[in-house]
């Protein structure tokens, strides 16, 4: 059953969560929960937690996320967040892989306006459309369009610089730095920034498009964002090979693949990246958390690795696609362990 923000509005929140009452309220290991993370991280059993990893939506436009505000946005990492502190174990982490360059729409941002000269289907230049209306003033744009053999359109981007053909009145979008902003809702809920890895994508994920139409430079490598809560953190070397920690245990940059199709999931991010962080940061029969879980990728590293899972989604349809997925791993488990 998955629930809303509204129905659970009528649900007594001591129902759910006092911790001595029943401990069969808590979210079950190895299970992949529909609902708001912000209000099922609550059901969680407290210092429970080994790793939480996950992607959040970057508000770019997908489908679910297309009615969000900015302030909408922030708030909900805020919030799940927030619910993160009661859950981890001590000397736990919470890591955050997202774009630290993201886009909104800012109504009180300057339009930018930047003709791209290598792709005007017009050679006429604004310079000498100057330089007949100087010698011919009262020309209209009309009438200017029939001396250079062009649109009217052409004529008015030219002079005015609405080069941004069909939306010249959309508001333009500010580009605002995210890292910072996870970081603060992490101190206020009592998380400290421990680490950060780089994660360099590959030129063939989905939907890629190797070229701008601007000077911004386009998107090769995202962040994880390693946060700690204050308790002992045991340092097992062992958990990786010596080769292993050379090559990417140890190391600030993280060449992996992106996912080349995107068929089932509009954003995915490679099972080698959870699979790595858990590997690196937990013990097996740890419990690994995903509260925007997707297509299950956490929830399948997490079998792989022999730990357990739990996974959070708002989207039933995601969350029986991470059913599906986790069934296939725990097939090819058994299918393999059949062979030994």
């Amino acid at each position: 059953m998955c629930f809303s923000k509204d129905i659970w509005q009528y649900i007594r929140k001591d129902d759910f969560m006092t911790e001595e009452k029943n401990v069969d309220l808590y979210l079950s290991p190895n299970q992949i929960y529909c609902g708001d993370s912000s209000i099922l991280l609550q059901q969680i059993e407290p210092n429970s937690i080994s790793l939480s990893v996950w992607s959040p939506p970057y508000h770019v436009g997908k489908e679910y996320e297309a009615d969000q505000s900015y302030e909408e946005w922030t708030e909900l990492l805020k919030e799940v967040i927030k619910h993160h502190f009661k859950i981890l174990k001590p000397g736990a982490f919470l890591v955050i892989n997202i774009d630290d360059i993201l886009a909104f729409p800012d109504v009180n941002m300057p339009r930018i306006q930047a003709p791209n000269t290598s792709k005007l289907r017009s050679p006429v230049t604004k310079e000498q459309i100057l330089e007949v209306l100087k010698q011919n003033p009262g020309l209209n744009r009309y009438q200017l369009a029939e001396i250079f053999n062009c649109s009217e359109q052409t004529i008015d981007r030219r002079l005015n610089g609405n080069n941004i053909r069909g939306g010249k009145y959309s508001v333009q979008t500010r580009v605002k730095l995210v890292g910072g902003i996870i970081e603060s809702f992490a101190y206020e809920a009592g998380l400290y920034l421990y680490d950060r890895r780089i994660w360099v994508k590959d030129p063939a994920w989905a939907n890629s498009q190797w070229h701008s139409n601007s000077y911004r430079s386009v998107s090769e490598f995202e962040y994880l964002y390693f946060f700690w809560k204050p308790g002992e953190t045991v340092i097992d070397r062992n958990r990786l090979t010596k080769e292993e920690w050379s090559t990417w245990g140890s190391r600030g940059v993280w060449y992996i693949p992106s996912v080349r199709k995107n068929d089932d999931h509009v954003a995915k991010f490679p099972l080698e990246l959870p699979k790595r962080l858990i590997r690196l940061l937990t013990s097996e029969n740890d419990i690994v958390l995903d509260c925007f879980v997707g297509s299950g990728t956490t929830a399948v590293a997490a079998i792989e690795t022999n730990r357990k899972y739990i996974g959070i989604d708002k989207e039933p349809k995601y969350v029986e696609l991470s059913k599906k997925n986790i069934q296939l791993a725990l097939l090819q488990q058994s299918q393999q362990q059949m062979e030994f």
